[in-house]
């Protein structure tokens, strides 16, 4: 596969429709190839919500059909419901900045979750990897922010999402630039639900754990 081929592939990768032989070779490339690192990244959460549609449309459907009339409805409620949430954190953190003043330094208030997302960070002895998970409940599941310290790449990472159940879904893929420790920060999406992850993996393309985050 010549270079401008390997470089037309990214769309095709990032959507996962490249054979296991192309896209082992893709990742190889990705390896030494920064900008389409970048565009893997970018078209991760297109990638994400398409796989999301995919499963939660039933085969009756047809793929173009129009919304309904009651969908602008849903999606207006749901926005007037996050206003209403980022009101109400507004009003709590102001209230927290006033009692902190009132006591002075004695209290400290460290808050990982609101209304609706869950922040949670582990890291690994063994491998030295951080991560940080931000998880925010949809309609259809879960929208994910995960920021990631890894300074021995470059190596093609991905994280897992791991059910209750012990069902496995694939949040987002990237590859981890060579040996930098700065945070790479990814956003994914999976059609679990936060309460029905257990935990989530930092994992490599050969399958290696390279941290793991429980979910609460």
């Amino acid at each position: 596969m010549r270079s401008l081929e390997r470089h037309r592939d990214v769309g095709a990768y990032a959507l996962g429709v490249l054979d296991e032989a192309d896209a082992f070779r893709f990742e190889d490339h990705l390896m030494e190839c920064p900008r389409c690192t970048a565009h893997v990244t970018e078209f991760g959460p297109t990638a994400r919500q398409l796989m999301l549609y995919r499963r939660a449309t039933p085969r009756s459907v047809h793929p173009m059909a129009g919304p309904g009339p009651r969908l602008l409805d849903r999606l207006l409620g749901e926005v007037a419901a996050r206003h209403r949430a980022g009101r109400r954190r507004l009003l709590f953190a102001v209230a927290a900045a006033v009692v902190c003043a009132v006591a002075g330094p004695g209290i400290a208030i460290m808050t990982e979750g609101g209304d609706r997302a869950v922040r949670v960070s582990a890291t690994d002895e063994r491998t030295g990897v951080w991560a940080q998970v931000t998880t925010e409940n949809e309609v259809w599941g879960s929208q994910v922010v995960v920021e990631v310290k890894d300074a021995a790449g470059p190596r093609a990472c991905r994280l897992v999402a791991i059910g209750h159940d012990g069902s496995e879904e694939t949040v987002t893929n990237w590859t981890a630039p060579h040996h930098d420790a700065r945070p790479n920060t990814l956003q994914g999406a999976a059609a679990l639900h936060p309460d029905q992850i257990a935990r989530y993996e930092v994992r490599t393309k050969t399958g290696e754990r390279l941290v793991a985050v429980d979910s609460r």
